[in-house]
């Protein structure tokens, strides 16, 4: 699901279109101290746009809600799932690390945690104008969009925190919703008639990872290990090394990854064939944690298994991506297989350099695109007065 931004033109362009809008903010702000609710709100609002970016661009900040965009016929299914739910862990984490770090005892401040996130995903076909500077979306499918905020999923399906996908974006998600556990959902509009979707419960999600345990090669076990440094936002590293559309324009001897149908959507449980050629490399994802790390187990056609963990740190000029490697049962067997680290070697090092000279070329065009198009929002700064100025009853 590569985001791209083409020129800003007056006629009709293809795009899935994203809501990220906080729930409860009307009562809670009924109920709450202004200056602190202000400013839980703008710190909020800025860890959602920050964590929509790069993927989606920003066309718009609605109150309590993000309004974004990404150009595109099709969608990566799974990756879009992956981002929806990156951002709301975001949030969650936010929102706890907000109330852990405040000593204020004030209605905004003890009554934050009631805050949630949903999300309204919807494609279509919008206008894209430049007016004083700034980008305008007009089309129905805007107005489809927001019409599917004012939806009755909390009082029919009793799930607060949730991704609503309208029939429109799932057929362009290439997903097979009931698959992945959504619940099908129909509403009726005065305007619209009948609109169609599926439901995504983000609580269960949050809670499944919570629960979920962690699969990772620690420097202690690694027989191999690797790091560079990318000039490129984590999200896109991310993408570029974990696409199996994007892996043979840069992975060392790769010609081709087909990902099997072994799970509903990538992630842990998926099955890759990475062909080299006439031979074939089994990979079998152990933990997925966009965009934090990735850990597989490795077979190779001479039945040579290895466990490997790519993780991803943001860095200020780019990201580092750390690679680790082992194989065996313990370090000596690690020991007996010295042949190992220079085969892995040999793949690893020419495929990162390869990798490092195509996002150089990707995060050019994304600059001369940017260049061009009128710039994004600003996202509101807190103040952080919550933390810093508690107020005592």
């Amino acid at each position: 699901m590569r985001p791209y931004h083409r020129r800003v033109l007056s006629q009709p362009e293809p795009a899935c279109l994203l809501i990220a809008d906080i729930s409860g903010y009307t009562s809670y702000l009924a109920r709450a101290e202004l200056d602190h609710a202000q400013d839980i709100l703008a710190d909020l609002i800025g860890t959602v746009v920050g964590a929509l970016r790069p993927t989606f661009r920003l066309a718009k900040l609605e109150g309590d809600a993000a309004f974004a965009y990404m150009l595109g016929e099709r969608v990566d299914g799974s990756q879009l799932l992956d981002t929806i739910e990156r951002i709301y862990f975001t949030f969650r984490r936010r929102l706890r690390d907000i109330s852990q770090a405040t000593a204020c005892e004030c209605n905004a401040c003890t009554l934050m945690p009631r805050l949630d996130l949903k999300f309204i995903s919807h494609h279509g076909s919008i206008i894209r104008h430049k007016i004083a500077g700034h980008e305008e979306l007009v089309g129905s499918d805007v107005i489809v969009a927001h019409r599917l905020l004012k939806n009755h999923v909390v009082e029919r399906l009793g799930t607060p925190a949730y991704a609503l996908f309208s029939s429109a974006c799932v057929a362009a998600m290439g997903i097979d919703p009931a698959a992945l556990g959504m619940i099908e959902y129909r509403d009726s509009y005065d305007d619209l008639g009948e609109v169609g979707g599926w439901v995504h419960d983000l609580g269960a999600a949050w809670a499944a990872e919570l629960e979920r345990g962690r699969v990772m090669v620690t420097e202690r076990d690694a027989g191999y290990s690797f790091e560079m440094v990318h000039q490129a936002p984590r999200d896109v590293v991310w993408s570029f090394m974990t696409d199996p559309a994007i892996r043979p324009r840069w992975q060392f001897g790769v010609t081709g990854v087909d990902e099997l149908p072994t799970a509903p959507r990538r992630g842990t449980g998926t099955t890759n064939h990475c062909m080299h050629g006439a031979d074939v490399v089994v990979e079998q994802i152990l933990d997925w944690r966009p965009t934090d790390y990735v850990t597989q187990r490795t077979t190779l056609p001479n039945g040579f298994t290895a466990v490997s963990t790519y993780a991803f740190e943001d860095e200020p000029d780019g990201t580092r991506v750390r690679i680790r490697f082992t194989w065996g049962k313990s370090k000596r067997e690690r020991e007996e297989l010295s042949f190992v680290p220079g085969m892995l070697a040999g793949m690893i090092v020419p495929g990162q350099a390869k990798l490092h000279e195509v996002l150089g070329e990707e995060m050019t065009r994304r600059a001369a695109v940017a260049a061009e198009a009128p710039a994004e929002p600003a996202a509101p700064e807190s103040q952080d007065r919550e933390l810093l100025e508690p107020i005592t009853p």
